[in-house]
């Protein structure tokens, strides 16, 4: 009998990248490559490269944990997701971190933003808007994990530092505030009072290539000096700091080991965040069918580019597990040592308490031994990792503190093109609403934002058409 050119593997819900609908879709292995096979009545058939490493998707079901919900929804479950954002009943994951876009408006209009910020798009968030939305994040969180302050370009608000102030009073274990280093970079001052919010501080600083020619293609505009002033400025107050690279196929994925290299041999840095463009908002210079690059592709490039991590080091992060990858390293005596690999994953998954297991790796046993207390195990290190084990920039261990970890992470945010209901399900990057609900970053960017919600509302009329 003939044979299809594929090995089907899976069924899902995804979307029409022209039109939005919900539209079948099938999971298909060709050539080691794993495709969506999907076909709108409208805009006909669709064949979506979805990952280029059939082992490793394979291998993601294994660390998919039980989730853990928010202490409220905001919405309820009636069209169906993605059309009942959010938090609606149906959503399978709390916030690991929620966004607080403080203001649309930005000292930059580059051509690669999610949310079309610009300098006289939108408009600032008043303080009474900015308490309310942090408000709602500790109703929903009690202790929200990680907290970030955004845009737009935060930094430019008129009343920063008095919003800064409001969240550091809120429970939050950990705040962040998301920057492309303009203000930074230009007022050393401006600097040493973002560091007097540490500990539990942190910049998220947008570092997305060396060359000029791809700077003014992602940002328009050559930030070479920028970047590095503003490194220079936070490296001398030691503020903890990732640096944030959006990536595009042929662009700057061959600058991938450069940049974590680089990110080694600075004081400040924590860690890098490797973010694939979202088709959506403003894309300019970008075309889906070349420009696209998936999170496998990231991976390898990862492996390929740089001798820390191996394959055994970059595994899926339990709470969302298609859409994010993770890696950690202590950094100790000059030297990096990758931990990821000494986990037990079977750990990971029942949330309790992670086992560290290193002593094949001589030389590391040997730094951990001089750094740990009496009464440890030569034979195996038992600590609270679970902190590390997630987004959260956090470690407990004797000895050790925040300037000994390095991570990398691999976010992809999903959009129409690779859209899979179940991993939106389990989004566990969300963002406030201007209107108070918390929306899973993917389908705020493709549904929820300014004039979007005008295309949700006909496509939820619709489903009301149908369900009548």
């Amino acid at each position: 009998m003939p044979e299809r050119p594929y090995t089907y593997y899976d069924f899902t819900l995804s979307l029409c990248p022209e039109c939005l609908r919900r539209v079948d879709a099938k999971i298909v292995f060709e050539n080691n490559h794993v495709f969506m096979l999907k076909n709108c009545s409208e805009h006909g058939f669709s064949k979506v490269l979805i990952a280029t490493d059939v082992e490793y998707y394979k291998n993601i079901r294994n660390y998919n944990k039980p989730s853990e919900v928010p202490l409220k929804f905001n919405t309820k479950s009636h069209y169906g997701c993605p059309y009942d954002c959010g938090l609606c009943t149906d959503h399978e994951q709390h916030s690991c971190l929620t966004i607080i876009e403080i203001t649309d408006r930005c000292n930059l209009t580059c051509p690669t933003c999610y949310a079309m910020s610009s300098p006289h798009y939108g408009r600032h968030r008043t303080l009474e808007e900015v308490e309310r939305m942090l408000e709602i994040i500790v109703a929903n969180e009690g202790s929200p994990d990680v907290v970030q302050i955004s845009g737009g370009e935060p930094t430019i608000h008129p009343h920063f530092f008095e919003i800064l102030d409001k969240a550091k009073k809120k429970p939050i274990r950990h705040l962040m505030v998301n920057t492309n280093g303009i203000r930074i970079a230009k007022d050393f001052e401006f600097a040493e009072r973002l560091a007097s919010y540490m500990p539990d501080f942190e910049i998220y600083l947008q570092f997305d290539s060396f060359r000029p020619e791809v700077l003014k293609q992602l940002r328009g505009k050559d930030l070479t000096d920028i970047r590095i002033k503003a490194l220079e400025h936070l490296n001398e107050l030691n503020l903890s700091t990732t640096l944030v690279v959006t990536l595009q196929k042929g662009l700057n994925d061959d600058e991938i080991g450069k940049i974590i290299d680089f990110a080694l041999q600075q004081k400040c840095v924590r860690g890098v965040t490797f973010q694939p463009t979202q088709i959506a908002g403003r894309t300019e210079n970008f075309n889906p069918a070349t420009d696209r690059i998936t999170m496998t592709d990231v991976r390898q490039k990862i492996l390929d580019q740089t001798k820390v991590f191996d394959e055994n080091d970059l595994i899926p992060v339990p709470c969302n597990p298609d859409a994010l990858v993770m890696g950690y390293a202590l950094k100790l005596a000059g030297q990096v040592f990758p931990m990821t690999r000494y986990i037990d994953p079977a750990h990971l998954l029942n949330n309790s308490r992670n086992t560290i297991v290193y002593e094949q790796d001589a030389e590391l046993h040997a730094h951990l031994l001089k750094i740990f207390s009496t009464g440890i195990s030569v034979d195996r290190v038992e600590e609270n990792f679970k902190q590390l084990l997630c987004c959260l920039p956090e470690i407990h261990a004797p000895g050790l503190n925040y300037d000994n970890l390095f991570r990398i992470i691999i976010m992809r945010f999903i959009d129409a093109y690779d859209f899979d209901v179940r991993a939106i399900k389990k989004s566990c990057v969300h963002i406030v609403h201007k209107d108070g609900r918390i929306i899973p970053f993917e389908t705020m960017n493709l549904f929820y934002r300014d004039e979007k919600e005008n295309h949700v509302k006909e496509l939820q009329r619709e489903k009301e058409n149908i369900l009548l």
